[in-house]
């Protein structure tokens, strides 16, 4: 896929506020879309509004959409979604949610912030950070879009912790979850496995492995410390890892993309007289350091 440059001129709070304002209930008549005018609240037709091709969101609890439903039945809804403009109607930037529990609840139109986007990347950019800020989404939903953010987005790691208000270290352990087998994705989609076991098993490389301790925690509901027990025990029955060859001095900024790549961080690679040199990894606060440490234990657990 082409990637490309963020073209978000303006931040985003002068698209969207924090805390739009909630639309009197009901609008009136002349505070109905009049098809023109964008940063407006104002009530659309239901059936207009399209389902956003962007949407980071995958999974969606029957039973808290059930009780949603119910609350819009008593009080209407209390909060905008939020749209664009497109052929034929609205294309939902976020608020899926709130759209399928209001056509549950039959309602036929529904009080949406209107905002221009005028290009794709900028919205795809968008619906995936306004949901990262406002929904409930769950770890490997928030990886999912984290990697997509990086990638489509062309950004690195400290440019989308300062875009979206997170620490760096707290991006790159979402993202250490993609590496996960997909049963385990799954279980922790559903909420049957808590995000620290996740953290715990991917620290592990060999996937039987990871697998094998997943099965356990779901039948005996092992806890985090004694997934981090097993994982340790695993580790001392390893043997240590032989040291590398000292890499051609043409091929260390390769090396030091790669280990950028690998470790989420600044790393710098100098070779010394005699093939000899030395690795040195940045890391801006205890949490990014804890992030590292646990990074090179599992290389040390599982050397290739």
């Amino acid at each position: 896929m082409t990637k490309f440059k963020p073209v978000l001129g303006r931040g985003l709070e002068s698209l969207i506020p924090r805390t739009p304002p909630p639309p009197p209930a009901p609008l009136a008549a002349e505070q109905a879309d009049d098809g023109v005018t964008n940063a407006i609240i104002a009530q659309i037709d239901l059936r207009m509004v399209q389902t956003n091709p962007y949407q980071p969101r995958a999974d969606f609890d029957p039973v808290a959409l059930d009780e949603l439903r119910r609350s819009i039945q008593e009080k209407g809804v209390i909060q905008p979604i939020t749209v664009r403009r497109a052929e034929g109607g609205y294309q939902l930037i976020s608020g899926e949610r709130r759209v399928r529990a209001a056509r549950d609840a039959g309602l036929e139109r529904i009080p949406a912030y209107i905002i221009h986007v005028a290009t794709n990347e900028e919205m795809l950019e968008l619906a995936l950070i306004e949901n990262l800020q406002r929904e409930h989404l769950n770890p490997v939903e928030i990886a999912i879009s984290y990697h997509r953010l990086l990638e489509e987005c062309n950004y690195t790691q400290e440019q989308l912790a300062g875009r979206i208000g997170k620490d760096r270290s707290t991006i790159a352990n979402f993202l250490r979850l993609l590496k996960l087998p997909e049963p385990i994705q799954m279980s922790l989609r559903r909420a049957q496995l808590d995000t620290g076991h996740a953290r715990a098993l991917v620290s592990i490389e060999d996937p039987a492995l990871q697998m094998e301790i997943f099965e356990k925690i779901l039948a005996t509901g092992m806890s985090v410390r004694d997934v981090e027990r097993r994982v340790k025990q695993h580790a001392s029955r390893k043997p240590r890892r032989a040291p590398a060859v000292a890499p051609e001095r043409s091929s260390l900024n390769s090396v030091e993309d790669s280990l950028r790549q690998a470790f989420g961080t600044k790393v710098e690679v100098r070779e010394l007289a005699e093939g000899k040199g030395h690795i040195s990894f940045e890391y801006y606060s205890a949490d990014d350091l804890e992030r590292l440490l646990d990074l090179f234990l599992s290389v040390q657990q599982n050397p290739r």
